[in-house]
């Protein structure tokens, strides 16, 4: 293996095997690149390695392990996210084991890696009336808070993860009957969602007021921008929920004891389908899952928040002093000629 197939194989595997074999979105390969600049990081921080000296069989399991570690120590990561870091670097692996296979014991090993388990919890959702109090804070008589009140609405009403949101133009909006967006997923998958009539409604309001960008057709246009008529970023929706996160915060009926993030947005119009009746086949769909055991954290939540209503809700009839079967001679005589 020559030094300098490390930079060659990781430039082909994210500008050309990512997009090309596995048709990854942009999105996912600028994570899958995040994922190398903390490993270039930690190598040169903590390995004295710089990163134009890293070499592919500097990988090992060993190097590997202690990349985990840090990333949980030095640089806070969640389980989770050290699990999806984990599942980068092992597609890459996969791909490098497949182009070369001199090191194949050492990848094999890495391979070998598992992911970490950790305590899942329960959903965090909002319910229907506290959705209500959140979507009713914007102020619709100011042209920014008639856009922020569509744009948290679409954003629950469609289910959609924030780069669908943000992804959304012009095009994808189908208003006549039945009414439509369509949201550009995971993996360059397409689907279409529903959106209710008041929805459509503010949404038609909206496209007419809407300042349209000269220099593009007006379909190609996105559907929510910043004040510099450019695409809103993951920060910039997150920005515009926490405002009206902490203004619902004063109403006392919007009582919550965690973050609301758009994720959880999506996590509540799940919910409230679910709670509606709706098959969870239809809700996989709609949220865009691969698999039905993504939507079944949603049936497990339902589950459990419908075991604590029973909790708290049951009337303990059972005495508090419960028989004393020692002091029955006849029983206790029963029991021990058993196996006499």
């Amino acid at each position: 293996m020559k030094d300098n197939d490390f930079p060659k194989y990781l430039s082909d595997f994210l500008s050309k095997y990512l997009p090309g074999q596995k048709n990854a979105s942009t999105h996912t390969i600028a994570s899958y690149r995040d994922v190398f600049k903390l490993l270039l990081i930690f190598c040169d921080s903590v390995k004295s390695i710089k990163p134009e000296k890293i070499k592919a069989n500097d990988l090992s399991k060993e190097l590997i392990l202690h990349f985990l570690d840090w990333l949980e120590t030095e640089r806070k990561c969640s389980i989770s996210t050290r699990n999806q870091r984990l599942a980068v670097i092992h597609s890459f692996v996969h791909y490098v084991q497949k182009e070369s296979p001199e090191n194949l014991f050492e990848f094999k090993k890495i391979l070998s890696i598992p992911i970490k388990k950790y305590p899942r919890t329960l959903v965090a959702y909002l319910t229907g009336h506290e959705v209500e109090i959140l979507l009713s804070q914007p102020d619709t008589s100011t042209i920014e808070g008639f856009r922020n009140a569509i744009l948290l609405s679409v954003l629950y009403d469609t289910g959609s993860r924030v780069q669908e949101l943000i992804n959304i133009r012009v095009k994808d909006v189908r208003l006549s009957s039945p009414a439509v967006i369509r949201l550009h997923g995971k993996g360059s998958k397409i689907r279409q969602v529903p959106i209710m009539a008041k929805t459509s409604e503010i949404l038609s309001l909206y496209l007419e007021m809407k300042k349209y960008h000269p220099g593009i057709s007006k379909g190609d246009n996105y559907l929510f921008v910043n004040q510099k008529k450019q695409q809103l970023s993951r920060w910039g929706i997150s920005y515009i929920l926490n405002k009206y996160v902490e203004k619902a915060k004063d109403d006392v009926d919007f009582n919550i004891d965690f973050p609301v993030t758009p994720h959880v947005l999506r996590h509540s119009k799940a919910m409230h389908l679910l709670q509606s009746g709706i098959n969870l086949i239809y809700i996989r769909d709609f949220l865009g899952h691969v698999d039905s055991s993504t939507t079944e954290i949603y049936a497990r939540a339902d589950s459990e928040m419908k075991r604590k209503a029973i909790e708290k809700a049951y009337v303990n009839l059972v005495p508090e002093t419960v028989p004393k079967w020692e002091e029955d001679g006849n029983l206790m005589k029963w029991l021990n000629s058993l196996c006499n």
